[in-house]
Formats: C-alpha cells, sequence, structure tokens
C-alpha cells in the first residue's frame, strides 16, 4: 500500500482500475489494473480522463465539463485502450473537495458478465453431478433391494416348511439380516433425497397414540429379549389426533429407540410425549427418549448427528450401524420446525430428546384448550389423590398465589425427596410440578423438562442445577 499527500490509500494491486485525477482532468495516478486494461503501462499518468472516457468527459479550456454524477453512485460509461477500442465499465466517481483531485474505480463490465457466466456455469455442472450421484445412488439401492427382498421371501416360504431347529436358527439369522439390509438401503435413498433437496413431507390426520402403539409393538421383540423394562408416557395435553408426517415421526422414533435398545443391556428404557407450545391450530410436540445404556463422552456426543460419523470404530464393529441414521432424524426433525439434542454421560446412559411442530384440527384445539386445566395432587404413601386446592380456580392458573405457593411446596418436596435418593417419589413430585406449569412462559417449561429428564436420569448434580434455575424463574 502506498500513500499519497492527500491522505488517499491506494491499492496498486487492486482488481478494479483506480484512477485519480485534478480538475484539469489530468490523471496523477493509476494502479497496475488500469495500465494493464487501458494498455498504457506506464504512460497512464499524464493523460487526461478525457482520453479514457471521451464520451462522458469533454475538455473545457483548462478544466473539463461532464454530465457524470459524481458522489460514488455506480454508471456505466465506455472506457477507450490507447488504440482507441472500446469496452463497458461500471464506473464509480467521487470527489475531493478538501484538495480538488478526483477519484475514479472501474471495473471491466465484460470480465463480470464472464465470470458470471462461468459461476453459472460451474453452478449447473455441480447441479448436474449431484443430479447424476443422486440417481446413481437411488438406482443401485433398488437394485440392491430386489435380490434382497428376493432372499427374503424365499426365506419366509423355507420357514413356513422348516421343522428342522438348527436350520430354522440358521433361516432366521437369513431374515433378520435382510431386514437389516432393507433399513440401511432406505436410510440410503433418504439421505440421498434430503441431500438433494428433493425431499418432501407428506402431512395427513392421524392417531397419536395408535401411531405410539405400533412403535411400540415394532420393538417389543428386542425389549423381551433383552429383558429391560419399558415405560411410555403420553400427557394428556396431547391431543387424540395431530396433522403431520405419521411415517416420518415413526422413522425418528423408530431410530433413537433401536439406539436405545441397541447400546441398553440391562435396566429400562422410557419414552414421553409432551406437548410445549401451541399457536393458533399449530402445536410443539416435545419427544424424550431414554435409557439407561453404554452412554456418550461429551466430547463424542457432536458426532452423533454427522453423517457416516460414529463414536468411534469399536461401535460399528460391535453393534453395526452405517452412522447415518441421527443425521436423517436431524434432518427430518428441522423440515418439521424442531430441534434433536443428546444429553449423556459415559456408563450413564442417554437422552435423547426432539421437538417438531404440527397442526391439529379446529375440534382438537378447542378440545385441547378445554382440557389444558391443571390439577393439583398430593401424595399419600406412594399414592397420588386430588387436593382440595384442585376444586380452586386460582391453583390452576399458573402465575397466581395459590399456584405459586403449590409449587414452592412441590418443589421443596421435590428436592428432599432427591436428598433422601427417593427417585420414584421425586417423580410423582415432578409430575405434579409440570402439570402446575401448565401454561408457563416458554423458559419455564423448558426448564421443566431439563428438570423432569434429570429426575428420570437420577442425576443429582442436574437436578440440584435445574432446581435452582427454576427458582430463579420462579421468582422473577
Amino acid at each position: 500500500m502506498e500513500r499519497d499527500d492527500g491522505g488517499l490509500f491506494l491499492v496498486n494491486d487492486a482488481l478494479e482500475m483506480i484512477l485519480i485525477f485534478d480538475r484539469m482532468g489530468k490523471i496523477s495516478y493509476a494502479n497496475t489494473a488500469a495500465e494493464t486494461k487501458l494498455e498504457y503501462g506506464s504512460e497512464l499518468c499524464g493523460k487526461n480522463i478525457c482520453d479514457i472516457f471521451p464520451n462522458d468527459f469533454r475538455k473545457d479550456g483548462e478544466s473539463f465539463e461532464t454530465n457524470y454524477r459524481f458522489g460514488g453512485e455506480i454508471q456505466n460509461l465506455m472506457a477507450y485502450r490507447k488504440n482507441l477500442t472500446c469496452f463497458p465499465v461500471e464506473v464509480k466517481m467521487d470527489s475531493r473537495t478538501d484538495n480538488g483531485t478526483y477519484v475514479c474505480m472501474a471495473n471491466d463490465a465484460l470480465e463480470k458478465e464472464h465470470l458470471g457466466r462461468e459461476i453459472a456455469q460451474v453452478k449447473k455442472e455441480a447441479q448436474q453431478a449431484l443430479k447424476v450421484k443422486s440417481e446413481f445412488v437411488a438406482n443401485v439401492t433398488h437394485e440392491l433391494r430386489t435380490p434382497v427382498n428376493g432372499v427374503l421371501g424365499n426365506v419366509r416360504e423355507l420357514l413356513d416348511v422348516e421343522t428342522d431347529g438348527q436350520k430354522m436358527k440358521t433361516l432366521r439369522t437369513i431374515e433378520r439380516c435382510c431386514g437389516d439390509m432393507n433399513k440401511i438401503i432406505n436410510n440410503i435413498l433418504d439421505f440421498s433425497k434430503l441431500e438433494a433437496g428433493k425431499f418432501a413431507l407428506e402431512p395427513r390426520k392421524f392417531h397419536v397414540r395408535d401411531m405410539l402403539d405400533y412403535v411400540k409393538a415394532n420393538h417389543m421383540g428386542k425389549i423381551t429379549e433383552k429383558g429391560l423394562e419399558f415405560f411410555m408416557t403420553v400427557s394428556p395435553q396431547v391431543p387424540e389426533y395431530i396433522i403431520g408426517d405419521e411415517l416420518r415421526i415413526v422413522q425418528i422414533l423408530n431410530n433413537l429407540l433401536s439406539n436405545a435398545l441397541k447400546f441398553t443391556a440391562v435396566g429400562k428404557v422410557t419414552v414421553e410425549v409432551l406437548k410445549t407450545a401451541q399457536v393458533n391450530d399449530r402445536i410443539e410436540l416435545f419427544f424424550i427418549v431414554i435409557d439407561s445404556g453404554i452412554g456418550i463422552d461429551k466430547a463424542d456426543q457432536d458426532k452423533l448427528f454427522q453423517s457416516f460419523s460414529q463414536v468411534d470404530a469399536s461401535i460399528s464393529r460391535k453393534y453395526g450401524g452405517t452412522g447415518l441414521g441421527l443425521n436423517i432424524c436431524k434432518q427430518l426433525v428441522e423440515l418439521m420446525g424442531g430441534r434433536i439434542e443428546v444429553d449423556s454421560e459415559k456408563g450413564r446412559g442417554s437422552i435423547f430428546s426432539f421437538s417438531i411442530w404440527v397442526s391439529v384440527t379446529e375440534e382438537e384445539a378447542k378440545a385441547s384448550s378445554e382440557t389444558d386445566a391443571v390439577r393439583t395432587y398430593s401424595f399419600v404413601g406412594d399414592r397420588a389423590e386430588l387436593s382440595s386446592d384442585a376444586q380452586e380456580e386460582d391453583a390452576k392458573k399458573y402465575g397466581t398465589p395459590k399456584n405459586q405457593e403449590a409449587l414452592s411446596k412441590n418443589l421443596s418436596k421435590l428436592i428432599l425427596c432427591v436428598e433422601m435418593e427417593n427417585w420414584e417419589k421425586a417423580e410423582m413430585f415432578m409430575d405434579m410440578i409440570r402439570q402446575l406449569t401448565q401454561g408457563a412462559p416458554r423458559e419455564v417449561g423448558r426448564v421443566i423438562l431439563k428438570l423432569k429428564m434429570a429426575v428420570q436420569k437420577e442425576n443429582y448434580e442436574k437436578v440440584t442445577a435445574g432446581f435452582e434455575e427454576l427458582k430463579t424463574l420462579l421468582q422473577g
């Protein structure tokens, strides 16, 4: 960089042409781009601006006259080379009143147009390459599916007639391998469509609890085989019917449940569904899948939602999988306007949660608002019973004095149960706190969910942290 006496910074190697001229039009500075493109070389300094733009600048005695509007506005002019050939340029000129000089910056419009065509061509070639790749993946996976389904069909026919125990065991293994292969093929197809931007959701009206029963039935064999405890709960605020892409919601839940069961040898797996927000006929559903499996290190959790990525190679060798499932889940959740998260510790299991936005019918929206009333419970032994406060309308409304009093009492009981490591009873108080905070601001709802997940995970540190955060919000 150089600096002239007027204080202007002149960049000699700039790609655009830069000229400085005085009141008489005499050029006092030209950068390398201007010298090259105008073909004057070092002779350009000393020439007049009227020689460069003869159509727009004319000599007038010892000055020049022009119709050009100074002030930084870009205008299209014709610039002339030394050999008097011309080319279009985009020009921006400004005057310096402090020293009576003018600054001209110009870009070759032909080069810009050529560059634009090159960029368009590169974009077109990239899109074509993506199309070819997508078509190749689709064709290959379809071709793979045909022989796999052929093998699967023949195996099932043999299973109907085979009586030898050892042979049936082998056939069952082949059947399961074919099923796994079909899942991998479907994942590759979905991933290809999502990457190509050709994936479209197909919303329709369906029954939420029937859908969840179907998901549960899909995994009962593995649950029974491993002897795991399994719990599935749905908040009463979740409507009976919603409008969304049932197939893709099932796909997300199946993937998360498959992983939970795959990585859990002993213990339990829990699925919860909550309604966390409503805007007109749109509601936000929040799904939680909790397991007591091998868990994941904090440092490795960012890898989970990347394509073709697993925590380490031993996971793939021991448990199988392509590393596509969670990436597809993430993209599907985002298509539905939500987000997916994981909270896990090595050796202490994992909590996967995701939110999605779906629609409800007018009837369901009305019914939902009517059933959002909060019921208050008291606990006698291990049983929950309706208290007298349930009859008082104020206790049902978040933020009222009685509501805040009930919340304070139940938070105290919750933390007492946690200190005594009575986690079963803590979960009951947590359910009551969640009901008392229906209709609370969104930030309160988020803390309630985190606290609930920490209680279910029996994580003392996170429960106490969530408890303090909730107390602060409630007092604020």
